[in-house]
């Protein structure tokens, strides 16, 4: 079920150092977003370095629009969004738009996609550019009707006068018109006019996956392809001292095998036939190991134990006032996590004659990777092409940057040829970078009535963004290259603003008289890491929301009351009473091992918001729990299309309940044990639970990124709701059958 509340705000202004102009035209525009050209850049950061109108949106004579974006599609449903904004602003249908996203030649370099900071990024940009084409071909209709701009109506890019006569945008566009830079000076339709913005529009790439259509890479098949495969190490800090290439090099379909350093592959015919060859490869080498890993039991310790670098990313102690009544302690952890998408990483590269290397990939920062791949090639970045097609999905950096260099490499050896690589399972498992293990130390001091008067929050973690971002030494294959692009380019802090990386809602939202926050950042880890869904998030909020629970039950106040007691910000407050309202929170009846939890938590403190509301059974006996049913009430600003946004609260809340309740990154001190899913488990379609969605819509507030809103709101509710059905606080992650059983027992 989707409930959708709509609560306008007002509108308000204030003094930028800007000149804003204003217009006053007709066709249910408005003057609220007319930007000054100065401001731009402010105002629209994707116009920054994308500010030509056909960077973005070309009419064609044929009667089609093509709309070029460079964000990609990672099942987020982004490009439908996207098309909703170009078609509600040029009004016409969006069956005509022609969409080419993360192509690095011919779209606009919007970076990576991450961040929940595609639509804050580019609704804005986008709806001035489609403004502006939108207005530079009306001018054209009336020069051409002989009528005044402002008597013109325009309905699917057909234009009529006030007398009947008509054109169309494809009648008038002449290959220059939309060759100018934007300037900001086109008022911009309102939201009281939208007529898709705010509709849930279907998924434009849905029908094509249901009808059988070529969607997804691993599908693809051009004239000619070849397969590839890559050994890879037995382990991280392996080296290749020798191996016999001749067994792998004579059997049947083998093209080339490739060693440089210790990276070493295979190219053949078939897929088969490469595979046969890299085991054989696999058998024949013989690699110079170590054994220096921590083993996953102890990284606790590990992480409280290494040198780090500390940082304060909130530094407001109480200055005076009265001593607390009672300081009260925790401690949370979070394990390694990976992305533990359900396909593994391809790519597909050609050579072509003229030394350009282009590489159909599901990357989610096609840019920056396609600069990091020519970097390691030795070759300038207009010799690397990116395409993005869509692949398996995976919410931050998981193999596909890997895998399209890996292809890059491969295809070196067979010019012409296009060579398709794919990870197996076991590969994909033990090298993806993963989601950092964390500790959270917690500390409160509280009044007499538990208020709290003193908030510590302390955080452990390794680094979380470990993207290639141009840098050749962050693909996994640059590593084992002679010489290997080698341990440079780790970052020395946790980077950026407070919630960049490791701290990121660290901070929390509610009012404290005293709120410290502290980062351990420790630059160096055990396994290879980087970005997950919500970086270090998913744990400071699952930290930060059971201590609540704990501080609220410790006074002997409802959780609700407590967060609402301490929250200012209405629109949190809204969330927070929309979901325990849903829920039927005050009128809940536990019992029979049955209980409820609650968390809240504003994405990186600025983006979208959501509260939890949820039930669990606990079974005593073999420590189980059943997700029951969810409640979430969401606030992303103006939502653009409804079905979208509860699509990507519905998938948050699914992979953080399977992180909460089953995922781990098994390793002893050689190598990484979680190989197959028997070894990292995750949660399977019967156990999702029943949802319900709050969405509040915000008709005119800027829209607020809504990709990662719900991370950690769902393992600090599962914790809180275990407590409140057998009375015990689960701390650790993941909450396993034997976890909970222990915890029962004492």
């Amino acid at each position: 079920m989707n409930k959708t509340l709509s609560m306008s705000r007002r509108g308000f202004l204030t003094k930028t150092g800007y000149l804003t102009i204003a217009f006053s035209v007709p066709l249910g525009m408005s003057t609220e977003l007319a930007y000054a050209e100065d401001a731009l850049a402010d105002a629209h950061g994707d116009l920054r370095s994308n500010p030509m109108l056909d960077a973005w949106i070309r009419v064609n004579a044929d009667g089609t629009v093509n709309l070029m974006i460079g964000k990609v599609e990672l099942g987020q449903g982004i490009v439908t969004a996207f098309a909703q904004v170009a078609a509600e602003h040029l009004d016409v249908n969006i069956e005509r738009l022609d969409i080419l996203s993360g192509d690095t030649f011919h779209a606009p370099d919007q970076g990576t996609t991450a961040g929940s900071n595609s639509m804050p990024a580019a609704y804005g940009a986008l709806r001035v550019v489609a403004s502006e084409v939108r207005a530079a071909l009306l001018e054209l209709a009336a020069e051409e009707l002989g009528v005044s701009f402002d008597d013109l109506t325009v309905e699917d890019g057909t234009i009529t006068g006030p007398n009947g006569e008509q054109t169309t945008y494809w009648d008038l566009v002449d290959g220059e018109t939309l060759h100018r830079q934007a300037t900001g000076h086109v008022p911009i339709k309102s939201h009281e006019a939208f007529r898709l913005i705010g509709q849930p529009v279907p998924r434009l790439d849905i029908p094509g996956m249901m009808n059988g259509e070529t969607t997804f890479l691993h599908d693809l098949r051009p004239e000619g392809m070849l397969f590839g495969q890559v050994v890879r190490p037995p382990t991280y800090k392996a080296r290749l001292l020798d191996v016999d290439t001749a067994a792998a090099e004579a059997m049947p379909g083998v093209m080339e095998v490739i060693r440089n350093g210790s990276f070493l592959g295979v190219v053949a015919e078939r897929q088969d036939q490469a595979l046969n060859a890299a085991n054989a490869l696999r058998q024949a080498a013989d690699w110079e190991v170590e054994s220096d890993l921590p083993r996953n039991e102890n990284m606790k310790e590990w992480l409280l134990s290494q040198e780090a670098i500390v940082s304060k990313k909130k530094d407001e102690p109480r200055a005076n006032g009265p001593e607390p009544t009672k300081v009260i302690e925790a401690e949370y952890y979070r394990p390694y996590h990976m992305h533990g998408s359900l396909g593994t990483s391809a790519a597909i590269a050609t050579l072509d004659n003229e030394g350009v290397t282009t590489v159909q990939t599901h990357s989610q920062s096609v840019y920056p990777t396609a600069r990091a791949i020519a970097g390691m090639l030795g070759v300038e970045d207009d010799k690397v092409h990116l395409q993005h097609v869509q692949g398996s999905g995976c919410y931050g950096h998981n193999m596909a940057d890997d895998a399209a260099a890996d292809a890059a490499l491969l295809a070196q050896a067979v010019p012409g040829r296009p060579v398709f690589m794919q990870y197996t399972r076991e590969d994909e498992h033990r090298w993806e970078p993963y989601g950092s293990a964390m500790v959270i130390k917690t500390r409160a001091g509280v009044d007499e009535d538990g208020n709290v008067l003193d908030w510590d929050f302390d955080v452990w973690s390794t680094p979380h963004g470990l993207r290639p971002g141009g840098n050749p030494a962050r693909l996994l294959p640059a590593q084992y290259l002679d010489p290997p692009f080698d341990e440079i380019g780790i970052p020395q802090s946790s980077g950026g603003p407070p919630n960049y990386n490791t701290a990121r809602n660290a901070i929390a939202d509610y009012a404290f008289p005293g709120h410290v926050v502290t980062d351990h950042y420790i630059p160096k880890a055990p396994l290879r890491v980087s970005s997950t869904r919500g970086l270090g998030a998913y744990a400071n909020i699952f930290a930060a929301e059971s201590f609540m629970d704990e501080l609220a039950l410790d006074a002997g106040v409802d959780p609700v009351e407590y967060r609402l007691h301490h929250m200012e910000d209405q629109r949190a407050r809204d969330c927070i009473n929309a979901a325990a309202e849903t829920f039927g929170w005050d009128s809940y009846e536990g019992g029979n091992n049955r209980g409820r939890g609650f968390a809240y938590a504003r994405y990186k403190n600025y983006a979208a918001m959501s509260a939890v509301a949820l039930e669990v059974e606990v079974n005593p006996r073999n420590g189980r729990i059943r997700v029951i049913r969810v409640v979430t009430a969401s606030d992303a600003g103006e939502i653009v299309n409804p079905d979208g946004l509860k699509n990507q609260i519905e998938g948050g809340l699914i992979q953080m309940l399977s992180w909460t309740l089953k995922e781990e990154v098994r390793f002893d001190d050689t190598r990484v044990l979680s190989d197959d899913w028997a070894s990292y488990p995750i949660l399977t379609f019967n156990e999702v639970p029943q949802v319900e969605n709050v969405l509040i819509n915000r008709p005119g507030e800027p829209y607020l990124g809504a990709g990662e809103t719900l991370v950690g709101q769902a393992g600090a509710a599962v914790a809180n709701a275990v407590y409140d059905a057998v009375g015990v606080r689960m701390r650790d992650l993941p909450f396993t059958p034997s976890r909970v059983q222990d915890a029962i027992r004492g």
